[in-house]
């Protein structure tokens, strides 16, 4: 799982921990004294170090090494372990950024509580860090078909207002995105986004995480909440949240304060939350795995952050996007969109919306040849297949049909499929696929297609399928 440095200057103690940790699925190194230790943090750093304050035959104690390591590798947590504790020593390495101080003969459960906790402390850090330097290139939206257009018109209003928002949609649609777009467009793109990732958090820690914590050895340790405060806070996935967090975050919302875990004293803060699910809230309130009068408080404002099948229009426009961020930030070819890939493009299916094309076109990149244009052969999809002769290769209903009607489901799905990929937009589908606009009218009625309106735009659908 992770790689964690142990140092000891007793053979015994260090191969115990050692053992212990690798039966956990660490991955462990070990060091004697302060120059093993530090050449192996040189070499490459670990994710974690358990660091023994008395070392025999060692240039520097581990309070040293704490403080040399701290001053070169800050993001390294480190657990003291000491055969001689006291409480003057335990406040000392804390003050110079020891994560926790264990007492030997220690408790092999309780170290690894510990260590488990100081490496979601850590990754939490680092993540949150990610975020910031990210947040002016995540919060960009790009489209310009109408079902964006009507996304940001409804993202702009709330900017306006302090109101908190509910945010829906499958997952990679890009509900993230939409939520720092609010944050840095609002009164409050100065204060900080907090990001609460509630499906990674472990449920028994995630009070500690969002409320922060007092004891008396460590003292205040502000929580997500804390952080946020002035600025945003975005509920990734707020369904994942456990019930009991759910009613306490349910009295933040309503007293804008909270108790950190161990502390006595009120918090206050000004935030404002922003949440997002690819659940039914509604199936889990009935099932009383969400509580309604937190959904009550938090979808004030609900948005739908439609699919990339929805948004067809901008696949190009999000496709070219991709290709010039791969080039500023790996090198990768600077190629353009061929027609015949733009055209395979929007006849696709994107389950994994944004997420999906965003990979998709990162492979593209690293295993096409050249810089030439990216040509529809290179592109995966679920169509049919074509063989090297360019004969398109007939499979599954479609074979088997005789050639009246196999005419008819091909001309209907074909039909389906450009009308949606042009947006609902009758008149640049006649215009593709050559026919005029009328003839276009008449084909449509006969093969039983209709359009409606989905997430602000229009789309085909056959007559006998999801009434209106």
């Amino acid at each position: 799982m992770s790689d964690i440095l142990i140092v000891d200057d007793e053979k015994d103690i260090r191969e115990l921990i050692s053992e212990i940790l690798e039966d956990e699925g660490f991955s462990t190194r070990m060091a004697s004294n302060s120059d093993e230790c530090l050449d192996q943090i040189n070499s490459e750093a670990p994710a974690l170090m358990i660091l023994d304050i008395w070392l025999k035959d060692s240039r520097m104690d581990g309070i040293d090494i704490l403080k040399a390591t701290k001053r070169d590798n800050p993001d390294i947590p480190i657990i003291i372990i000491s055969g001689h504790g006291n409480v003057e020593i335990a406040v000392a390495a804390i003050k110079q950024g020891a994560y926790d101080f264990i007492e030997k003969p220690f408790n092999i459960d309780q170290l690894l509580v510990v260590i488990s906790r100081a490496m979601e402390t850590s990754r939490l850090r680092r993540e949150n860090s990610t975020l910031k330097r990210r947040d002016m290139q995540t919060g960009e939206m790009l489209g310009d078909g109408v079902a964006f257009r009507r996304l940001r018109e409804h993202l702009d209003k709330v900017t306006k207002s302090n109101g908190r928002v509910m945010l829906t949609g499958e997952p990679g649609s890009g509900k993230e995105t939409a939520a720092r777009y609010i944050h840095q467009h609002s009164a409050r793109a100065t204060a900080p986004f907090v990001t609460v990732n509630s499906a990674s958090i472990e449920p028994d820690r995630m009070e500690e995480v969002l409320f922060g914590r007092e004891t008396p050895e460590r003292g205040i340790e502000k929580g997500l909440l804390e952080q946020g405060h002035g600025g945003v806070v975005y509920l990734d996935e707020v369904a994942e949240m456990p019930l009991g967090t759910q009613s306490k975050i349910l009295r933040v919302l309503t007293e804008q304060q909270f108790q950190r875990v161990g502390g006595a004293d009120k918090v206050r803060v000004d935030l404002r939350f922003i949440s997002s699910t690819t659940r039914d809230l509604s199936s889990e309130i009935t099932a009383g795995r969400f509580r309604q009068e937190l959904y009550d408080r938090l979808n004030v404002v609900p948005i739908t952050v439609p699919s990339l099948t929805d948004r067809r229009e901008d696949l190009p426009l999000l496709a070219e996007y991709f290709i010039v961020q791969f080039n500023e930030t790996q090198g990768l070819p600077l190629r353009p969109l061929s027609d015949d890939a733009i055209a395979l493009m929007q006849t696709l299916d994107w389950p994994g919306n944004i997420r999906q094309l965003r990979n998709v076109i990162e492979r593209v990149l690293i295993l096409g040849d050249g810089t030439g244009a990216i040509e529809a052969r290179e592109l995966e999809g679920d169509g049919p297949a074509q063989s090297d002769e360019g004969r398109v290769v007939l499979a599954g209903q479609l074979a088997t049909l005789p050639l009246r009607e196999a005419r008819e489901l091909f001309e209907r799905e074909y039909l389906l499929t450009q009308i949606n990929r042009f947006g609902g937009n009758i008149s640049r589908t006649a215009s593709f696929v050559g026919m005029e606009r009328s003839a276009l009218h008449r084909k449509l009625k006969s093969l039983g297609v209709v359009t409606s309106s989905k997430s602000g735009a229009r789309i085909a659908r056959l007559e006998d399928e999801f009434p209106e």
